[in-house]
């Protein structure tokens, strides 16, 4: 391993990370952890808490990490979240300005503004940039309705022309890699999505009784997840199948109403906000089977597995993924669950097939083997080792890896 002095550095600017609990923080502590361990010097770029002024601090992996002051907001609404993604991203760029020359700089999607002051950062210090597309922009924002306005129509052509000029883009599905590189970017990878196997634990199996079934989702409730197909299988289930019972947990931007919907329904659904660490391993234990889903009406959601799918598949419980695409092609491979269509009859219909079944939700582990095997964030920090490497010396038209 190079010392700090001679070793290759990377600027990572990205709106998460440790010790927040995010899938995206999840990740790239994961290959910030790899990246140190074949000999990259790394400086992050994240947002630190509004009551804090913009500082520096050392990761757990001996990264510089160069907090913003930024204002955090966990709710209200798109805007708010995209205003905080400005404010962090507008600050990035001095504290990158003023950091020691790195070899490459990479920005990752989410959030959007990332892309801008990965850019400018690139450009004013002449470096190469590697572009990290964690979902499919600016697909997702056409289906989700952004474009149609003057700043949506100028973020996808922020985000068009970067993915262009980007020397790397990265992906984390194949499809969507292919989609760009129909669009004429030549230089596209995939590095998929995935979980650290090690911290994961393996929850030992739940004794149902016929006439039970506990249902969970555990994540984010926003736009993308269509949960209100939940909520309403949830209410129709109590006639049919009355020992289903339903819980959701977490947060975002449709949480309020979801909220109203589950009251106006005869609140179906037990809602409880987000937990994380051990808390969260209890509803888990509670749970028979563990959903994942994804609203079927967007198209870019054919190319997009969501991150928490490769924790599901972990954990030994039976999952429900109400997805398509290529998040439904994982759960097929892996063998630990069921694909599920995509409407509320089609939910109603397999819930209360497993709630008829005891035998239907046990699993066997081959899923979790599935994992290693393809999804375990232990060796991704690798790989993205050498892409950083080739990215650096393709800019400079080498044959040997940079200052080792």
């Amino acid at each position: 391993m190079a010392d700090r002095e001679t070793a290759p550095r990377v600027l990572l600017l990205t709106h998460s990370y440790a010790p927040e609990a995010t899938p995206p923080a999840r990740r790239w502590e994961a290959i910030v952890r790899g990246l140190v361990a074949e000999g990259w010097s790394v400086t992050v770029l994240a947002p630190g808490a509004p009551d804090h002024a913009a500082r520096s601090e050392r990761g757990e992996h001996g990264e510089t990490v160069l907090r913003t002051r930024s204002r955090r907001a966990e709710s209200g609404g798109r805007n708010a979240r995209f205003a905080d993604a400005v404010i962090h991203a507008i600050q990035s760029i001095p504290l990158g300005l003023a950091a020691t020359r790195p070899d490459v700089v990479v920005a990752t999607v989410p959030a959007l503004p990332t892309v801008v002051a990965g850019r400018a950062l690139a450009v004013l210090r002449r470096l190469p940039l590697v572009l990290e597309m964690r979902d499919a922009w600016p697909d997702l924002a056409r289906d989700a309705g952004l474009r149609s306005g003057p700043l949506g129509r100028l973020m996808e052509r922020i985000v068009g022309g970067a993915q262009r000029r980007a020397d790397l883009v990265v992906t984390v599905t194949a499809g969507f890699a292919e989609t760009l590189r129909a669009r004429g970017i030549a230089c596209v990878e995939t590095l998929g999505n995935g979980v650290a196997l090690d911290a994961i634990p393996v929850l030992p199996p739940r004794d149902r009784r016929p006439g039970e079934l506990h249902v969970l989702y555990l994540g984010n409730h926003g736009e993308s997840q269509g949960l209100e197909r939940l909520v309403e299988a949830a209410a129709r289930l109590r006639s049919c199948a009355p020992g289903v019972r339903v819980r959701m947990v977490g947060s975002g931007t449709r949480r309020e109403e979801l909220l109203a919907l589950n009251r106006r329904r005869g609140e179906p659904v037990e809602m409880l906000d987000a937990v994380h660490g051990q808390a969260a391993r209890e509803h888990y234990a509670w749970a028979d089977t563990v959903m994942v889903c994804l609203r079927p009406d967007w198209a870019s959601f054919l190319h997009t597995v969501p991150s928490k799918t490769y924790e599901l598949l972990s954990i030994g419980r039976h999952v429900t993924a109400q997805v398509q695409g290529e998040a439904a092609a994982v759960v097929e491979a892996a063998g630990g669950g069921d694909v599920v269509g995509p409407t509320v009859d089609d939910l109603v219909a397999h819930l209360e097939a497993l709630w008829a079944d005891p035998a239907s939700t046990r699993t066997t582990g081959a899923a979790r083997g599935w994992v290693a095997s393809h999804a375990d964030l232990s060796t991704i920090g690798h790989r993205y080792a050498e892409l950083l490497s080739r990215t650096v010396l393709r800019r400079r038209g080498l044959s040997s890896r940079p200052r080792i």
